[in-house]
Order: structure tokens, then C-alpha cells, then sequence
């Protein structure tokens, strides 16, 4: 979040901005599933950890460039593609180490509120870093990420291994990689909703671009505004954190009227008339956006089997991520092209046919129906109680 702050500033361009993101998940579509092959394979323990320390030496080197006032756009955008790297090691290996560390008896709730406080934090994090920008400078805020990157590595190593529940490791085989997508491509239900969620990061999250803009052209706040902005999106987001970890079975109907609530919020915000009704709306969009995505992905790691559910999570990971940065660039350049507001009215508006056409897919595929004598107000729906396939072997 200081990196995209300190690209605007020293470059004034949201198409800037977009690059940033892009560069940061771009490198997960391109390794990603094989982030997710090591998580099947290796210690999930030793990979975090190696992750998160090579996080807190590229929040050193940019603190430092920063601290010495030498920092230059080049050194942001490397730096962004390198963190999109160690990610596509870290997602699927933190993700697979939950279910390590609670087994499968507590499996489906650990999930659900680990999910939901990790999507919390992931708006939270932001909120604190733009009050320390505007009160410390973007130094304080790398070298804050630094700090909190090496305590991750303290309570990872901390973990004894013999008091987890460790699956045995996948043996190095050819075809694996091939294999976990295979899965996927049979499981209409999990296939479906890992394609909405990089639909909906590309279309729709892209708070770094978004809110930046609307801090410097729409209401004028500077960085200020900017963490004002992103404190209020996590306040939604707690909102979301109630709701979202009482999810202890989630479907999929939950995941696609999660995305759908969303898309609306968005598109309100886009067209809020004064800055206390965009506060309100962005209270509700940080409230749907961690609904989708912790239903997403509780739904996509429940459903996958343990031997194969590294590589699911790393399919899963790298379309939400790589939607970030592919939405990145797309944001960044409706907004220089249509300005901030119907720039990001187009992409809610995006955001809602997409979901629209992957619950039309889902209906089709057997995968939902709607339960009319059942439903609360208005509808719902409910999964098709049919078997899933057997895993490829």
C-alpha cells in the first residue's frame, strides 16, 4: 500500500499505480501452480518461513531507499515483482498449513475464520499503513512491514511438527501440475467459482488504484483521505469477519450473491453525491468483498481433496491475485481514459454480468438450482446434492 501511495506521488498516474499491481500478481499466473506443487510436496512450515523472510528483506531495501529520499519508480516496480513471486509460494503453503495445524475434525470452521480474518487483515493492513503514511512517511510504513513479516517467521518456526496433522508429501512425479488442473476441470462447482474470483479481482478489487484516485481528483484529501478511506473499508471488513466465520458450510450460492451484493457497492460508491455517502458505501463494500472472498475460498479448500489441495489453492490464488493485476491496469486506464467515477461504474457494472453469466453456468452445469418453497426472501440456491467425481490418481 506505501508503494502504490509513494508511485503516485513521485509519478502522479493512476496508469502507474495500475502497472505496480500488475507487476506485484502478474508473476503468480506464470508460477503459481507450481507454488502450489511445492506446498504438496515440502514442509508448509519451512516454505512460509522462507517466504516471509525474503518479504522482510524487500520491505528493508525499500525502507532504506525510502529513509535515504534515493527510491525511484524502477526500484517499486521490481520490487513489486519479486513480492509477487515469494506470494505464489506463500498463499498455497499458509493456506494448506491451516488444515495441518487444526485436522480435519476442525477443518471446516478453521477455515472459514482464518479465511475471514485473513481477507480482514489484508483491508486492514492497508487502513493502518495509509494513518502511518500520513503521520511517519512511507519509511515507517515499509519498515513496519518488515518488522510484522519476521514475526510471522517466529510463530511459523514455532510450530512443532510432530503435533501437526501432516498429510504424507506428493511424491515428485511427472504430470502433477497437469493433474491439479485436471481436477479442477472436473468439479463444474470448484471450477466455476475459482473463474468468477479472478473475474471479480480483475473487475472489481482494486482499492489501490480506486481509492487512490478518489483521494487526489475526486475529493481532494491526499494521503489523508487515502488512509481515511481504506480505515473505513476495514471497518465493513470486521463487519464482514462476523458473518463470514459463521459460514461453517459454505455453497456456492453463498459465493455468487457474496460477488453480486458487491458488484452493486461498488457501482454505488462509484456514483455516491458527496464524500459521507461514499463513506457509507465503502463501509459495504469492504463487508461484501470479504464475504466473496472468504466464501470463495473457504468453499475451494473444503472442497479440494488433501492430496491435491496445494496445486486447487494455487489455481484459486493466482486467477484472484492475477485478477488484481490485470484489473490494475484496467482500472488505472479507464479511470485516466473516463475519469475516477464512471471508470468505476463500468467495472461494477462488469463485475455484476459476470456473476450473472457464472450462475447461469452453475444452473446449467447441475450445480445450483433454486430452492423456491425454502428460500428466505427473495430466493436462493442451493447445490445440486450430486456426486463429485473421483480424484485423478
Amino acid at each position: 500500500m506505501a508503494a502504490d501511495w509513494l508511485v503516485l506521488e513521485i509519478t502522479g498516474s493512476s496508469e502507474a499505480v495500475g502497472v505496480l499491481v500488475a507487476l506485484q500478481f502478474l508473476p503468480l499466473l506464470l508460477v503459481g501452480p507450481w507454488g502450489g506443487l511445492l506446498a504438496d510436496r515440502y514442509d508448509k512450515r519451512r516454505l512460509v518461513a522462507i517466504a516471509q523472510t525474503a518479504q522482510a528483506v524487500l520491505a528493508a531495501a525499500l525502507a532504506a531507499l525510502t529513509f535515504t529520499g534515493t527510491v525511484e519508480v524502477w526500484h517499486l516496480y521490481v520490487a513489486a515483482a519479486l513480492m509477487g513471486l515469494v506470494t505464489a509460494v506463500d498463499q498455497p503453503a499458509r493456506q494448506v498449513l491451516v488444515g495441518e495445524v487444526v485436522g480435519d475434525r476442525w477443518l471446516q470452521r478453521a477455515v472459514s475464520t482464518v479465511n475471514a480474518l485473513g481477507q480482514a487483515g489484508g483491508m486492514i493492513g492497508p487502513a493502518v499503513a495509509g494513518l502511518v503514511i500520513h503521520r511517519w512517511g512511507e519509511s515507517w510504513a515499509f519498515t513496519a512491514n518488515g518488522v510484522v513479516a519476521l514475526l510471522v517467521v517466529s510463530v511459523v518456526l514455532s510450530m512443532r511438527r510432530r503435533e501437526l496433522h501432516v498429510a504424507p508429501p506428493v511424491r515428485p512425479a511427472r504430470g502433477q501440475v497437469r493433474e491439479g488442473v485436471r481436477y479442477v476441470r472436473d468439479r463444474p462447482r470448484l471450477g466455476w467459482v475459482i473463474v468468477l474470483a479472478g473475474l471479480m479481482g480483475a473487475l472489481g478489487m482494486n482499492g489501490p488504484v480506486v481509492l487512490t484516485a478518489f483521494a487526489q481528483d475526486v475529493w481532494h484529501t491526499g494521503a489523508g483521505g487515502f488512509g481515511l478511506y481504506n480505515t473505513v473499508s476495514a471497518v465493513g471488513a470486521f463487519t464482514g469477519v462476523l458473518v463470514g466465520a459463521r459460514f461453517v458450510r459454505v455453497r456456492a450460492r453463498s459465493v455468487v450473491v457474496a460477488s453480486a451484493a458487491f458488484a452493486v457497492a461498488e457501482t454505488l460508491a462509484a456514483l455516491a453525491p458527496n464524500q459521507a455517502t461514499f463513506l457509507v458505501m465503502l463501509t459495504v463494500v469492504g463487508a461484501t468483498t470479504l464475504l466473496f472472498l472468504t466464501t470463495a475460498a473457504t468453499l475451494v479448500q473444503l472442497t479440494a481433496d488433501r492430496p491435491v489441495r496445494g496445486r486447487v489453492l494455487a489455481l484459486y490464488s493466482p486467477l484472484l491475485l492475477g485478477g488484481h493485476a490485470l484489473g490494475g491496469l484496467l482500472q488505472g486506464w479507464l479511470t485516466e481514459q473516463l475519469g475516477v467515477r464512471l471508470g468505476l461504474v463500468v467495472t461494477g457494472a462488469l463485475a455484476l454480468l459476470a456473476t450473472t453469466v457464472v450462475a447461469v453456468l452453475l444452473a446449467r452445469s447441475g450445480r445450483l438450482r433454486p430452492a423456491w418453497r425454502r428460500a428466505p426472501w427473495p430466493l436462493t440456491v442451493v447445490v445440486h446434492p450430486t456426486p463429485e467425481p473421483a480424484a485423478h490418481r
